[in-house]
């Protein structure tokens, strides 16, 4: 982990790097069961907001929240960031959201390395070695705890990205226009922001529910056209 305090100014500034849809992170090609939901007329327009309130209360706020915090609190100690993806690979119950999830850490373990971020280097070669899964949650609390974001801002970004990362998918989809994308993430942000802020559970105590995108990620392989990996 990096000791080094980093600024108000300088966590703005990488919260916004790090926070850009331009920057790498691999998540682009998933839409975490939106897809599949939209295909099957349970999400349609008018629909994103209360989508995106009911997946961070469901999903994000007691499952990659938690995670995050303790890989961001783990940094450093090889064992408890490997329990902590073993936990992420058995409570994914979906394949293609374990899958996803992995090929979203490895990719964010990559850049970061290339980027010198303390400890992303070491954590992939554990994951190349296949001594851990390399899950995005585990992933991403480690890099932003190297980078020397505190916990806090850290779990903010995590929670941004989530956002981010389905209203992007809901224009794709085009059930969601750039002011929708707007709206949503301007809904989640007080959310997420209390949550940022507010105590973390212990990781047996950690839950996720939200049973229709993890059902409609179970279908997604299935279909015969498919615009995401999940």
């Amino acid at each position: 982990m990096n000791d080094t305090p980093v600024s108000d100014i300088e966590t703005l500034l990488m919260a916004c790097q790090f926070g850009d849809g331009q920057f790498p992170s691999g998540a682009f090609g998933f839409s975490w069961g939106l897809e599949g939901l939209v295909t099957d007329g349970l999400v349609g327009r008018g629909d994103l907001v209360p989508f995106i309130l009911g997946q961070v209360d469901g999903r994000w706020s007691g499952f990659d929240r938690v995670f995050v915090a303790h890989a961001h609190d783990g940094a450093g100690d090889e064992a408890a960031l490997c329990g902590l993806d073993a936990g992420v690979e058995t409570y994914s119950l979906a394949s293609a959201q374990r899958e996803g999830s992995r090929r979203a850490g490895a990719a964010l373990l990559g850049i970061h390395a290339r980027l010198g971020t303390p400890g992303a280097a070491e954590f992939r070669k554990l994951v190349s070695a296949g001594k851990t899964p390399g899950h995005a949650a585990v992933a991403l609390g480690l890099v932003l705890a190297g980078a020397g974001l505190a916990r806090g801002p850290a779990l903010a970004l995590s929670g941004y990205g989530f956002v981010s990362g389905l209203t992007t998918a809901a224009i794709r989809l085009g059930i969601a226009s750039h002011i929708d994308m707007q709206q949503a993430i301007s809904a989640a942000r007080p959310v997420i922001a209390a949550l940022a802020q507010s105590p973390v559970l212990p990781i047996d105590e950690v839950s996720s529910f939200s049973p229709l995108t993890e059902i409609a990620m179970m279908r997604h392989g299935a279909r015969s056209m498919r615009l995401f990996s999940n």
